[in-house]
């Protein structure tokens, strides 16, 4: 019977010590969001940053980087040196996000287009081969007319990638045969190695 007595005791003290632990880590001292205090003037726990304060990673400093501008204005060129990597990045996430609509050759003939929806603009229009690289940067960010914006799906540098290799696909139509090396021109009349690619660039 004492044995008993004391298992139940042991039981319902260690009952006692695990609630006792587990309210001192349920009510930490701390204050909510948004929780009322008596400390401070106002009544309220939560203080309002100081003008001009800027969240950790949205300094944002570089307005070309983050924006595509300068002052307002559309810049020309990426804001960073593009290697051969990333512009094959560039390609790999324009067939991702952009080939529904745009199609992989930027001609607007995308599958969702061949299904019947609205045409997607096609990047060898002459307004936009003369555009500044900052607007399709822009465009990307933003969106334009019926096209979303991506700022949420795609980071920064990838949409200067993206941008990047929509340039690449503008000059692979409109190059200037010259620009090939002369040992790889007899390929230009040639059929596409691997099967469908872009068109050869035009003979001008």
């Amino acid at each position: 019977m004492t044995f008993r007595r004391s298992g139940v005791s042991l039981v319902a003290a260690l009952a006692l010590f695990g609630w006792a632990c587990r309210q001192d880590m349920h009510d930490a001292p701390r204050y909510e969001p948004f929780e009322a205090s008596a400390v401070f003037a106002d009544g309220s726990a939560s203080r309002t940053p100081p003008a001009g304060t800027v969240a950790r990673g949205w300094l944002r400093e570089d307005e070309a980087l983050y924006t595509g501008k300068v002052n307002g204005q559309l810049v020309e060129a990426v804001p960073f040196a593009v290697t051969h990597d990333d512009l094959k990045r560039g390609q790999e996430r324009f067939n991702i996000y952009c080939t529904p609509c745009h199609g992989r050759l930027g001609d607007g003939q995308g599958m969702v287009v061949q299904r019947g929806l609205r045409q997607a603009a096609s990047y060898h229009q002459d307004r936009l081969r003369q555009e500044r690289i900052g607007y399709f940067y822009d465009v990307i960010t933003n969106g334009f007319g019926a096209m979303q914006g991506y700022a949420e799906a795609v980071p920064v540098r990838d949409r200067w990638l993206i941008a990047s290799y929509v340039r690449a696909l503008q000059y692979s139509q409109y190059a200037p045969v010259n620009d090939v090396p002369a040992d790889r021109r007899s390929e230009l009349d040639g059929p596409p190695a691997g099967g469908a690619a872009a068109p050869a660039p035009t003979k001008h």
